[in-house]
């Protein structure tokens, strides 16, 4: 009866189904869908959004945000978006609220300080989704809660952490770096226990990894299988969503080059994904955005013809943009500097970064390619080497080694067995990864005042961490060194200079990606850094394609690029869909010498 059943991901579905995938990967349209189907079917639905760039409200048409609200166009679903920052200031409220005015004011504004950071943010969200996890009330009200992007591996293991964490701060037995935000966890503490445990039970709760068919997706949606597995969530489906439809080729050359890049890229999937249950979810031409449009997604309404194909497609053929070698132009006329490529997962910021590299040392400029990017696989793109040009990774897991002995052997050394199983525990959270990678990250940029260094940053969550721990040694360095009217430099002084850093934002034309790349855009501008220019990656030209489904889809990129051009960006650029994934120098290099589109 509901088409929707065809797919195994919705069967039986749990009380709790948990979207879960990196950047681009349509985990929004996917849970939105679900919800709609599952209400299509009679149940009540609450959808629950924790993405800082939700776009929840943007897909329904209505304004959502921190609060319950009925969705008009469909029976029996609410929805709420979790606003992390307004979560964060709550949080901070609760445990900065009762010592307000009994401690001197120094001392309450370095509370708040060590409650700035994005650890607070992330635990400040938990902690509002555990509250729904366990609260019955609710529970009885709907058959199923629905959450937009899954709680991270790593922030689960800090809500596991034992022990003393109010002891450990009334001794100050040490300034560990997640100790403020821990503080106000004690008394949250049976809670989260209660949701650790409704996520483990597979009776509870499911958790959906959104892929694409692209090896380098499979791959990092592989390494969130094991890093859930191993914590206890392993009642896990995959859904590989967006697969080019073989009906819709057109004997069109990019439309078959991509068809068989995906099919390659399933057949060759880890063996661990490939043993999950598997669903495969169409691409479709139209941008989900309405209920219409979520009821085509999993095929409860008929996919609609070639709308809007030839008309469009004639109108926009014989738009010109910037290309890549345009930017590059620009940088290499400074000599030397630092280029750090953001952007949400997904968007080609790895290829990108490594085009802009290898098109700098191949103009003869000593350039170092480094990456922050845990599953940043820079090796496997370039696939050789060349002359002027080093490339090396920020290891995260060799870094937090590097880190945890150095604190155990200064910190470490005068505290006695209990508090030294204290300062080890807390060195186990995900804020010292922050500090180690940070460290790393402080040691390549002062090499950009030599040569150029080419930095892959991991996606945009990460590297507001990154920037947040940068701005916080500012802030400290600035402390100390600024009374005693002494000269000092600070990495977060070099990001905010414009002659020795240059941010590109890397975007692709779709609505999602455009929103949070401008969201990226106003954080860096906040932390006091102006962004450099935006690339816009896999741009599809209307005249140069002859499948439906892609000339379609070509149209309606068109307004992103131009909002880029228009609203965004003081200067951009666009890199077209190659038909051929840009793996190895050559093509690399042909990413900034596109070649000439046949007619």
């Amino acid at each position: 009866m509901y088409p929707f059943l065809n797919y195994s991901f919705l069967h039986d579905a749990p009380p709790f189904l948990f979207f879960t995938g990196k950047g681009g990967v349509g985990k929004t349209s996917l849970a939105c869908a679900s919800a709609v189907a599952l209400c299509d079917s009679g149940k009540r639905v609450l959808l629950v959004s924790t993405d800082p760039a939700s776009n929840v409200g943007q897909v329904f048409d209505t304004r959502i945000g921190n609060k319950m609200t009925a969705i008009a166009a469909v029976s029996g679903l609410s929805a709420l978006e979790i606003d992390p920052q307004a979560a964060a200031q709550a949080y901070r409220e609760r445990i900065v609220g009762p010592v307000r005015g009994k401690l001197p004011e120094s001392v309450v504004r370095s509370i708040e300080e060590q409650l700035s950071g994005a650890c607070t943010t992330e635990i400040a969200a938990f902690d509002e989704f555990t509250a729904l996890l366990t609260d019955k009330a609710l529970l009885a009200e709907y058959d199923h809660i629905v959450f937009d992007t899954a709680p991270t591996g790593h922030t689960i293991r800090l809500l596991q952490l034992p022990g003393a964490w109010s002891e450990f701060l009334e001794q100050g037995k040490g300034d560990a770096s997640c100790l403020g935000p821990l503080a106000g966890l004690e008394k949250q503490r049976s809670q989260y226990a209660e949701a650790v445990a409704a996520l483990s039970d597979a009776e509870k709760t499911r958790l959906i990894l959104v892929a694409r068919a692209q090896a380098s997706t499979l791959r990092e949606v592989a390494r969130t299988h094991d890093e859930l597995a191993t914590i206890g969530l392993v009642n896990q489906q995959l859904v590989i969503n967006g697969i080019f439809p073989q009906s819709e080729l057109a004997d069109d050359p990019l439309a078959t080059a991509l068809w068989q890049r995906e099919q390659l890229a399933m057949a060759q999937m880890p063996a661990l994904l490939a043993s999950l249950p598997q669903d495969r979810v169409p691409l479709l031409a139209t941008n989900l955005v309405g209920v219409d449009s979520l009821r085509q997604l999993l095929g409860a309404a008929p996919v609609n013809g070639n709308l809007e194909v030839e008309r469009p497609a004639a109108e926009s053929q014989d738009q010109q943009h910037p290309g890549l070698t345009q930017l590059v132009d620009e940088l290499a006329s400074d000599g030397h500097g630092l280029i750090m490529l953001m952007g949400k997962g997904g968007v080609g910021k790895t290829t990108l970064a490594a085009a802009v590299a290898v098109e700098l040392a191949s103009r003869g400029l000593p350039v170092h390619l480094t990456t922050s990017d845990p599953a940043a696989h820079l090796g496997e793109t370039l696939a050789g080497a060349l002359p002027n040009l080093a490339v090396s990774r920020i290891d995260p897991h060799a870094e937090t080694e590097r880190y945890r002995a150095q604190v155990l052997a200064t910190k470490g050394a005068s505290l006695d067995a209990q508090g030294r199983a204290l300062l080890e525990e807390d060195l186990r959270s995900p804020c010292t990864e922050e500090i180690a990678v940070f460290q790393a990250f402080s040691r390549i940029i002062r090499e950009a005042g030599k040569r150029f260094v080419v930095m892959d940053t991991a996606p945009t969550g990460h590297t507001l961490l990154l920037l947040d721990a940068t701005g916080a040694y500012h802030r400290e360095i600035a402390r100390q060194m600024g009374g005693k009217g002494m000269h000092f430099t600070t990495p977060m002084m070099q990001l905010q200079d414009p002659k020795q850093t240059k941010v590109m934002i890397v975007t692709l034309p779709e609505p999602t990606p455009v929103q949070e790349a401008a969201n990226l855009q106003a954080d860096l501008r906040r932390a006091g850094i102006e962004p450099w220019a935006w690339v816009v990656n896999h741009m599809l030209a209307p005249a140069s394609v002859s499948s439906p489904l892609l000339a379609q889809r070509a149209y309606r990129q068109q307004p992103h690029i131009e909002a880029v051009k228009e609203e965004h960006a003081k200067r951009y650029a666009v890199v077209p869909l190659q038909a051929v994934e840009p793996v190895g120098v050559k093509a690399l290099q042909d990413l900034c010498h596109p070649a000439h589109k046949e007619g």
